[in-house]
This record gives C-alpha cells, structure tokens and sequence, in this order.
C-alpha cells in the first residue's frame, strides 16, 4: 500500500462557499481522515496550494486548518510541474479564461459552476479539455444531497410510476442590507458583475433535472428584478439589476412537465430552503435537503372541494418518511474524492464533467433568452 500525493491548485477558496465547502468541509477534512482510499489499497493525500490576492488573507487561513503553501501568483503555480489540478472557485466571468490558460498548462480541472458566463465559452473549453486529453470535473453538489439521494432510490425502486410533473421551490429571503445585512455578496445582484439567479440556479436544476427524472428538452423562463436597490458592503445603496427570481417551466424527454420557483425574495414557509415534489402514476415524493417522503397510490386521499367548511383532511399526515439506512457526508466532500479517484485513474467514467457543466450554462442562456423574447426556447444536444 502506497501514499499518492495530488498536488492541487486552489483559486478563489477565501470566498464564503470556496473556503467552507471546498477548503474547509472537503479537502482540509479529507486530509484530516487520512486522505482517500483507492480499491487497491493506495491512499490518494491532496496537498493543496491556495491562491488568492491577500496573502494575510491566505496565511491565515492555511494555518487555521493545516495547509502548508498559499501564493498570489497564479501563474507560477500554473508552471509548477508537482501540481497537477487546478481547481477554481473564484468569479464566473474571470472562469473561462483561467480554466483555459490551466488546460494549456497540463493541468487537471475541477471547477464550481457556471464554468462560464456564454455557453459558446462553456463548449470552448470543454472541447480544448477535450482535445489536451484533461480529466474534468464541475461540482455537481446538489446530486449528492441525502434527500435528492433518497429521492433517487425511490425513482429507481419504481415506486412513482410514470413521472408525471415534478415541482421545484427554491430561495429565502436575502435582507436587502438595511434593517439587517445582507447574507449574499452584493455582485450577486449587479449585472455587470455576473450576477443573477437564472445564471446561478438554472446550472444546478439542468443536472438535477438530467440526472433524475429526464434531459431537459425545452425551457419558458420569467425573470423579475423585484428589489432594485439594495446596499452594499460598504454601507452604500446600488442599484439591483441583475434577476433575484425565476419562475421556469422545462419540458423533459420522456414527456414529464417541471416548473421551478427560484428565488431570494421570498419567506420560507416549507419543510427546507429547496424542496422537490414529484409526481407519478403509482406514487409521490418530496423531498428536502436531507428528507424525503412518500405516498403511495392506495395511500392516497380522496379530497372533495367544499369552500364552505374547514379542511378536515391532515394532508401531512399521509406520508411516509424514507427512513435513513446510512452516512452521507458531505456533499462537496464525495464529489472532491470522486474527482481525486478520477484523477488516479480509478474511476474512468466521470459524468458530472465540462460538458456536464456546459449544459446548465446552455439552460441559464436559454432561460435568459426566453425571458427577453418572452417564448419557449428548445436545447439542442450538445456535443463537446
């Protein structure tokens, strides 16, 4: 049994979801246990670089949890030969061209999403990862959530039947930065800066929608910008232009209708921030972040519409929880040692790739376009 070092280039792991779920919850916590275990026995050890501008910043953080080398330059980490990865979670408009120039440098990429802000980008650089022979990998983290999993082996049980419909609720409300402050960075909400939420949330309903209950065929999307003024970090008022909702509607092959609320600009009156609720001939499921029930077709009620007395049927009371029969860690955490297994060739068919990552931009485009031109927008196939 032998020790396998991967070398790997962190960028952009001071932000709020690259430092807690990628440095901190993934790679610092693989470490911490030992590294990953390959089938042969081998251990995989990650030895990250994290890359940043503040070097204070990035000194402070690598000692909190146990990483030896941290740097601001970005390029000669990329001309460094002993770091054979390059991971970036920094600014979706800047994504594009760093994963190009690390690709160009031999590097393995594993990315957040969008893994660009136009899909003709997006397709770019899977097709040069392609063409250099890179192994790739977007997160996909939402695949790996207990409820989506349990929700999962439900669809594969047969239980549901013939999907039906499947209803998506997502979002809270982010405090405009007044009465409270804000719980997102403001650049979310600024055009300019890559902003958006159909941007942003449309990447992760094309995988969880392809993955589980069929590939996305077609797509009506209605954005809104319903808080135009919000402030920002800096005490200051800026304008708001970029979506903070969205209403889509997306047609699946094999004939099952979705519709999805997205949202930050709403009060969560629901069982978790995102659930899903879906529809068979045989049976039901909804499902949160770590939940899932169903309800079956002999199980199901039989309501009678009458305005003019109270409810007297417990809908709630009819399902059943999927009970819990293992550990999920976390999420970003399977996936990271997924891609390190990749990366050593463990693990040949990895599927949540660039081109994975390209059909959620392809969605986001196309969402934006139907928004704009008010009208159904079909998704050709895409090939890398």
């Amino acid at each position: 049994m032998a020790e396998r070092r991967i070398g790997l280039i962190m960028n952009g792991v001071t932000g709020r979801m690259g430092m807690n779920q990628h440095l901190i919850r993934s790679i610092a916590a693989i470490r911490a246990d030992g590294g990953v275990k390959l089938a042969n026995g081998d251990t995989i050890m990650p030895d990250p670089v994290i890359v940043g501008r503040n070097r204070a910043k990035l000194e402070a953080l690598a000692k909190a949890h146990g990483i030896s080398r941290v740097s601001t330059d970005l390029d000669a980490c990329l001309a460094d030969p002993k770091d054979e990865v390059f991971f970036d979670a920094a600014t979706t408009q800047m994504r594009a061209g760093l994963l190009t120039k690390a690709i160009n440098a031999g590097k393995h990429i594993y990315c957040e999403k969008p893994t660009a802000d136009t899909l003709a980008d997006a397709l770019a650089v899977a097709k040069l990862a392609k063409e250099k022979g890179i192994k790739n990998g977007v997160v996909q983290d939402k695949l790996f959530l207990p409820g989506l999993r349990k929700l999962k082996m439900v669809i594969d049980s047969g239980f549901l039947g013939r999907i039906c419909s499947v209803k998506g609720e997502f979002g809270y409300w982010v405090f405009e930065g007044d009465l409270q402050p804000a719980q997102r960075p403001s650049w979310n909400y600024k055009k300019a800066e890559g902003g958006g939420i159909i941007l942003d949330m449309l990447c992760h309903w094309r995988y969880v929608l392809d993955n589980l209950f069929g590939n996305v065929e077609a797509v009506s999307c209605l954005g809104a910008v319903h808080i135009p003024e919000r402030i920002g970090e800096d005490g200051k008022p800026y304008k708001a232009d970029a979506d903070d909702a969205a209403y889509a509607t997306f047609q699946l092959e094999g004939g099952a209708i979705a519709h999805i609320n997205s949202s930050w600009v709403t009060r969560v009156r629901r069982d978790d921030l995102v659930t899903f609720q879906v529809d068979g001939t045989h049976g039901s499921a909804i499902c949160g972040l770590h939940k899932c029930w169903t309800q079956s077709r002999v199980a199901t009620p039989k309501p009678v519409w009458n305005p003019d007395q109270p409810q007297t049927i417990d809908f709630f009371a009819g399902w059943q929880e999927v009970p819990t029969t293992q550990d999920f860690p976390n999420g970003f955490r399977v996936q990271w040692e997924e891609f390190l297994k990749h990366v050593a060739g463990e693990r040949p068919d990895y599927p949540w790739n660039l081109l994975a990552g390209a059909k959620g931009v392809q969605l986001a485009e196309a969402g934006l376009k139907s928004w704009a031109e008010r009208r159904w927008i079909d998704l050709p196939k895409l090939e890398a």
